[in-house]
């Protein structure tokens, strides 16, 4: 987990508040020098990643945002076989039923906002099944979900394209069970501005889900890439917790 801290540099950039009770979105700006610090958790850094993180962070974290990394390319074929077998699935279960299920009052108390790529290959199938996990717990919180990932149906439009694969850059195969292009930060962003509390997503960057956070609470815009450069570091540090931390090899000094 890492906390973030930025200077206000002028009355005249822009952060965004979010009266939730309304649901209304309003915009404030910044009116003198003064330092701001959000703080992130990730849960997960890959599809079975251990449980035991979540309840560590929602309870000792104090945290503005929880978020997940589940995905992968072997992962991403894992989830379209089980879409082709079951066509409500196609999402990883454990998100839903191990991660949020069991701490939607915690996470509704303690104000947690949760962003996830967990919806794989049928992101509206995980918004589903999270906005019955808050039914069945009679909250009232607001499920967004990012699509556009899943470039299946225009299949045949780039049957045509070459790979930039630095070999024979060859034409995409004749026979494609899953094809998806990479999502950022951006649509979390606005997820987010428009007050989501818990926001689902197909495949994006590993990144963007700590990213997406960051430009909504600071105001940070798509040009302003230094700033985007510093929170991309510290997305993939924290989605990639583990191995930062020598939890691949343990056996430095």
């Amino acid at each position: 987990m890492w906390s973030l801290q930025r200077l206000a540099r002028s009355s005249a950039q822009q952060s965004l508040s979010l009266n939730l009770q309304n649901k209304s979105t309003s915009r404030c700006y910044a009116t003198s020098a003064g330092s701001k610090t959000v703080r992130i958790g990730c849960a997960s850094g890959f599809w079975g990643d251990t449980a035991v993180s979540v309840p560590q962070l929602i309870h000792g974290g104090k945290l503005d945002f929880l978020v997940f990394d589940y995905l992968s390319e072997i992962t991403m074929s894992l989830l379209t076989a089980a879409k082709t077998k079951m066509p409500n699935m196609g999402y990883a279960p454990d998100f839903v039923q191990v991660a949020v299920a069991p701490f939607i009052h915690d996470i509704h108390k303690k104000g947690i906002r949760v962003i996830s790529n967990a919806g794989g290959v049928n992101p509206l199938a995980c918004a589903a099944a999270i906005q019955e996990v808050i039914k069945k717990a009679g909250l009232d919180l607001k499920v967004a979900v990012v699509t556009g990932d899943d470039l299946m149906p225009h299949r045949s439009s780039l049957s045509e394209v070459k790979m930039a694969d630095d070999s024979s850059k060859q034409h995409l195969p004749k026979t494609l069970h899953s094809m998806n292009a990479y999502l950022g930060a951006l649509p979390i962003r606005r997820c987010l501005d428009l007050g989501a509390d818990i926001v689902v997503t197909g495949r994006c960057v590993d990144s963007a889900v700590a990213l997406g956070p960051l430009m909504h609470t600071f105001g940070w815009e798509k040009n302003n890439y230094d700033l985007l450069a510093a929170g991309s570091l510290a997305g993939h540090l924290i989605e990639c917790g583990a191995q930062v931390t020598g939890g691949i090899f343990t056996d430095w000094h």
